[in-house]
């Protein structure tokens, strides 16, 4: 499951950066590494939840847990094999989505429709449409205000120094406010507004001043052009995607070991809770299995939200990231159901949309929502079969 997790999802964070030239494929996946894997072990969930969203609950299965186990060890194989199929025809999918329709899956064959709690996937299905509008639209503004004062303006290095430091404030702000204020999902670090805003200005601030002295004293006027204002957004976008990958490694690893923690903790307890913990061994597997799926496959996905999708630029990478980062923090503050696999598609079609219509490849994009769609109950039949099937070997 983790090496399909680094093998589909990771290109939400590598995939605009490859695509737009910033990060050869060999360097995404040495940046991703490092911070996937950090991300995994360092602040990954150290407790989890054992069944995934409280979808189905613990109780019926307190008489035999060993049935529990079996449905676990089916919601890892539903999940991935779903995952696999998704990597290999290049579609960008949401991990999470996957193992919430595994789980559902043995919930079915195990406790029964009537307990499946189908109210909690409500917003999963609103979030279908929520994500990638919210994405498309933040990307699409983005681009279309860089592409108006910076890249068609008569002198690109004035537009530059007086709008690039206003947007470098504005990525750092954000990103502050994602770890300060968001907080990484296991930083604990959930500061009230009134604290985090503050810092992150100052930090987005100090960033934004910085930026425009090295712009005046670094670059001549009169060599800086297109080309200059696309090199300066391609290390800003590499920063973002560094960030992106951070978060997911230590969000999304739980999709892989919250399932492997809970066998584990029936099988030297006895017994099941609705949250279990996680030993670190089991952090650095999930670690490790997202490193070495984006190494070994990851580039099916990369390719098509880097390049088939519409083309990318470093401006335009830059611009769905963001898109996607501001997406993300302000749904989870307002507690709107989103994806970031679905999020960043959205913002990468935002991107191609501030270029015209003719600018997107819209059998790709049919095809990802047709993905999309089915995942909860492509995930679901697969996770069924293997839980017959362990069932009728082990009793």
């Amino acid at each position: 499951m983790a090496w399909n997790i680094g093998a589909n999802d990771v290109a939400n964070a590598m995939g605009t950066s490859v695509g737009s030239g910033a990060l050869t494929l060999r360097q995404a996946i040495l940046v991703a590494a490092i911070f996937e894997f950090g991300g995994a072990v360092l602040v990954g969930a150290h407790v989890t939840e054992t069944i995934k969203g409280g979808i189905i609950p613990p109780e019926p299965f307190a008489a035999d847990p060993q049935v529990f186990m079996y449905g676990m060890a089916s919601a890892l194989a539903g999940a991935a094999a779903w995952l696999l199929i998704a990597t290999v025809l290049g579609l960008p999918v949401s991990t999470t989505h996957s193992i919430v329709g595994a789980v559902v899956g043995f919930g079915l064959v195990t406790v029964g429709w009537a307990e499946v709690q189908w109210h909690t996937l409500g917003p999963i299905v609103i979030s279908w449409v929520v994500s990638p509008l919210c994405g498309a639209l933040l990307a699409f503004l983005t681009f279309s205000f860089i592409r108006r004062k910076i890249i068609l303006a008569d002198e690109p290095y004035t537009a530059t120094v007086q709008w690039a430091p206003h947007l470098i404030a504005l990525v750092g702000f954000t990103l502050g406010l994602s770890i300060l204020y968001k907080g990484l999902a296991n930083l604990n670090l959930d500061l009230p507004f009134a604290v985090a805003g503050p810092v992150c200005l100052l930090i987005g601030g100090t960033l934004g001043l910085a930026m425009r002295v090295w712009l005046s004293r670094r670059h001549d006027p009169d060599g800086f052009s297109v080309t200059s204002v696309e090199r300066l957004f391609a290390g800003l976008q590499i920063v973002t995607a560094c960030y992106v990958a951070f978060a997911h490694g230590a969000n999304d690893v739980a999709n892989a070991i919250g399932p492997m923690a809970a066998i584990i903790q029936v099988w030297q307890e006895g017994s099941m809770a609705a949250k279990a913990p996680v030993p670190i061994w089991v952090l650095a597997i999930g670690g490790m299995g997202i490193v070495v799926g984006l190494a070994t496959y990851g580039y099916k996905v990369i390719q098509t939200v880097g390049h088939k999708i519409t083309s990318m630029t470093p401006t335009r990478g830059f611009s769905a990231e963001f898109g996607t980062a501001t997406t993300v923090l302000l749904a989870s503050r307002l507690g709107l159901p989103i994806s970031t696999t679905h999020t960043l598609i959205g913002a990468v079609i935002g991107v191609g949309l501030a270029r015209g219509l003719a600018a997107l490849n819209l059998r790709v994009i049919r095809n990802i929502a047709y993905s999309w769609v089915i995942t909860l109950p492509a995930s679901a039949v697969v996770a069924i079969g293997c839980f017959l099937a362990l069932k009728a070997i082990f009793g």
